[in-house]
C-alpha cells in the first residue's frame, strides 16, 4: 500500500512532534506527503499551515514567529492560525488585505505533550492515554525519529511473536524458543486487542527494568491495534511492574514513517532510572528498525493480491490490521493503491442502489 494515495488516511489525528520543539520557532514537516508548517499561536497552541507563502511560495518554515503570528522570511508576510494573511508589512496599516490571501490550514491540536494534525477534518478521535498525568504513572518520552519503512509494517512487526527469538536474540528474545506464544485476539470498534504472555530473557544489565532477578521471566503482553497507525503495548512482569508502550506510527511519505513513542511505568525513578529505560528500549528498537528498513515498505493489505506475500499461522494480528484497513478503506469507497496500479486512482465510483 501506498499510504499517501489513500485519502482516507488525511482524515485521521497524526503525531507529529514535541510540542518543545515548537518554542524554537516554526519547524517544517511533511505528513501523508505534503508539507506543512507547524507553530505557536498567540495563546500557545500549536498550529499547522501549509509550508507555503501565498506571495512568491517561499517555505514559510524558514520565517518566524510574531506575537502568535508566522511572518514569512521573504517579505514578512504575516499569517494566522486560519491560514490568513493578516499583515502585509509593505501596505498602510488601514489598506485593507483581499480575503482570498491566505494559504490552507489544517486541523492540529495539543495532546499527551505533543502537537497533533489531520489533513482534513478528522473522523476518530485521538486515541486516550489513561496513564498520562495519573497519580504513580510516570511519563518517559522515549523517541521522536525518522525511519525508512511504512506504518504498515512497523504495525505488524509490534504485535509479530514470531520474531523475537531471531530479531531481538541480542536482547529480550529466547534463541532457543523460536516457536511463537498464540495471542487472544477480540475485536475492537477502534481496531483490535491481543493478550498473550511471552518468555523474556531478562540479563542482569536489564533486571531493574522487570523488577525480576532471575534470568528468563514472562511478560504478560496486553497488545492493542488502533486505527489507522497506532498501538498500545502493556507489558506486566511478574513482579507487578508495567511497561506501558504507546506508538504512533506517523506516515510522512511512501518509503517513511516517524516513530513516536511514550512510555509509562508505574515505579519510580529511584527503582529504575529513565536513562536504563530508555537505553533498554532503545536497544530493542533499534534491532527492530534495522530489519523493518530491509523491507518493501509498500507492504500487502489486500490479500486478494495472491502471490505477493506469503503468510503463517503466527501472523494472524498482521493479517487482521490487513484487514481492518481493508474494511476502512471500502467504507470510504478506496481501493488499495500499490506499486503495481499506482496510476490508479484509490476512489472507487459507489453506484446507488438499484
Amino acid at each position: 500500500m501506498l499510504t499517501t494515495r489513500q485519502p482516507i488516511f488525511r482524515r485521521f489525528w497524526h503525531a507529529v512532534m514535541p510540542l518543545d520543539h515548537l518554542r524554537a520557532g516554526p519547524q517544517p514537516f511533511t505528513l501523508l506527503g505534503e508539507d506543512i508548517v507547524l507553530f505557536l499561536d498567540g495563546d500557545g497552541q500549536p498550529a499547522a499551515l501549509r509550508d507555503r507563502c501565498c506571495h512568491r511560495t517561499a517555505r514559510l518554515s524558514t520565517g518566524r514567529c510574531d506575537g502568535g503570528r508566522l511572518a514569512c522570511g521573504y517579505h514578512g508576510w504575516q499569517y494566522d492560525r486560519d491560514g490568513r494573511v493578516v499583515k502585509i508589512p509593505q501596505y498602510d496599516a488601514d489598506r485593507a488585505i483581499p480575503p482570498d490571501y491566505r494559504t490552507p490550514a489544517y486541523h492540529c491540536t495539543a495532546r499527551h505533550s505533543y502537537a497533533w494534525v489531520a489533513l482534513e477534518a478528522p473522523i476518530a478521535d485521538i486515541p486516550a492515554i489513561p496513564e498520562y498525568g495519573a497519580p504513580g504513572w510516570r511519563t518517559i518520552f522515549q523517541f521522536h525519529e525518522v525511519w525508512h519503512t511504512s506504518p504498515m509494517r512497523a504495525l505488524e512487526n509490534s504485535f509479530d511473536n514470531s520474531h523475537f527469538s531471531f530479531v531481538h536474540r541480542a536482547t529480550f528474545g529466547v534463541g532457543d524458543q523460536p516457536k511463537p506464544s498464540k495471542y487472544e485476539l477480540v475485536d475492537t470498534p477502534e481496531g483490535f486487542y491481543a493478550e498473550t504472555v511471552i518468555p523474556a530473557a531478562n540479563p542482569a544489565a536489564y533486571q531493574r527494568v522487570s523488577g525480576v532477578a532471575d534470568a528468563v521471566t514472562t511478560r504478560h503482553m496486553r497488545n492493542a491495534f488502533f486505527l489507522p497507525f497506532s498501538r498500545r503495548l502493556d507489558i506486566e512482569y511478574p513482579s507487578g511492574i508495567r511497561h506501558i508502550i504507546i506508538n504512533c506510527f506517523t506516515p510522512i511519505d511512501d518509503g517513511r514513517m516517524q516513530l513516536c513513542q511514550w512510555l509509562f511505568r508505574n515505579d519510580t525513578e529511584a527503582d529504575c532510572p529513565a536513562q536504563l529505560l530508555i537505553d533498554f528500549d532503545d536497544a530493542i528498537t533499534r534491532e527492530d528498525k534495522d530489519i523493518l528498513e530491509a523491507t518493501d515498505p509498500d507492504a500487502l493489505v489486500d490479500t486478494r493480491r495472491r502471490g505477493v506475500e506469503f503468510s503463517m499461522d503466527s501472523d494472524r494480528p498482521g493479517m487482521l490490521i490487513r484487514k481492518k484497513l481493508m474494511e476502512l478503506l471500502a467504507r470510504h469507497g478506496e481501493r488499495e493503491i500499490h506499486a503495481g496500479n499506482r496510476d490508479q486512482t484509490a476512489v472507487i465510483a459507489i453506484q446507488p442502489a438499484a
